[in-house]
């Protein structure tokens, strides 16, 4: 059985043009899209146009980081998702913040609260477990799920920078395999590292036998128990823009890295 599985952080639910330039304070403190040729910033919810994207993609699992909390709802209706929501960071005065991020998302920013949110297609879930990391400088939570087929997916947003990410990583890992036990699993998400970079993944690979890794990405997707099917690949910068009013809005500043692997 193939299991198609994308991660994906979505910026607090924020576009990200290519163009410098149109990323400008006048558009965050007055709510005023800015355009080039090509490409518009724009200043507003994202909701509808992030859930567009990620209906019409192909996966079964999907791992998101950086997701708005009051939009896990809407995510996994339009995806015809079972959802799994751990809230992270900055959540103290969600009511509030939320508001405010509806209103003017730029201008709050990560301020808003965060969560890890994992969906799943075509399966139920039987397990939702957490386990916090870290609360300082930023909470980090690894979210647990274990699907009715018995496949283990552990999502993460790894704190930065380099040393942090790696312990967080390693504590997430090891807790993701006791987890799972004998289980197939799939282990992802913004872990903040490059594996240019870090020796960690080396370390997965020969302990925890978890593998293989993005080149280049800073998102990952390693599984353990499962064959690869195709090889963990960011996505092109245009397959994550929507048109908005003839110009291309990009959503969120990191590519989604997407794999398939084979139980």
């Amino acid at each position: 059985m193939a299991v198609r599985a994308l991660t994906w952080n979505l910026f607090h639910g924020r576009d990200f043009p290519p163009n410098p330039a149109l990323r400008t304070w006048r558009s965050r403190l007055t709510r005023r899209s800015e355009r080039d040729t090509a490409h518009m910033q724009v200043n507003r919810d994202l909701v509808e146009e992030f859930a567009s994207l990620l209906a019409g993609w192909s996966w079964d699992v999907a791992l998101l980081q950086e997701c708005p909390p009051r939009w896990s709802r809407a995510l996994a209706a339009a995806c015809h998702a079972a959802a799994h929501r751990v809230l992270t960071s900055r959540n103290w005065l969600l009511p509030v913040t939320s508001a405010i991020a509806e209103w003017n998302p730029d201008l709050i920013a990560s301020w808003e609260g965060g969560s890890n949110l994992t969906l799943v297609r075509g399966a139920r879930i039987d397990e939702r477990r957490s386990l916090v990391l870290r609360r300082l400088p930023e909470r980090r939570v690894a979210a647990f799920t274990r699907l009715e087929t018995g496949l283990c997916i552990v999502n993460l947003h790894a704190s930065g920078p380099n040393a942090l990410a790696e312990r967080d990583i390693a504590a997430a890992a090891r807790w993701a395999i006791e987890s799972a036990a004998d289980t197939p699993l799939i282990f992802g998400g913004d872990l903040n590292l490059r594996s240019e970079d870090s020796s960690i993944f080396d370390e997965l690979e020969r302990s925890l036998a978890l593998a293989p890794r993005t080149p280049g990405a800073i998102d990952h997707l390693l599984a353990r128990g499962l064959d690869v099917g195709e090889r963990p690949r960011s996505l092109a910068p245009e397959e994550r823009e929507v048109e908005i009013g003839g110009l291309a809005v990009r959503l969120s500043d990191h590519p989604p890295v997407a794999a398939t692997f084979i139980d």
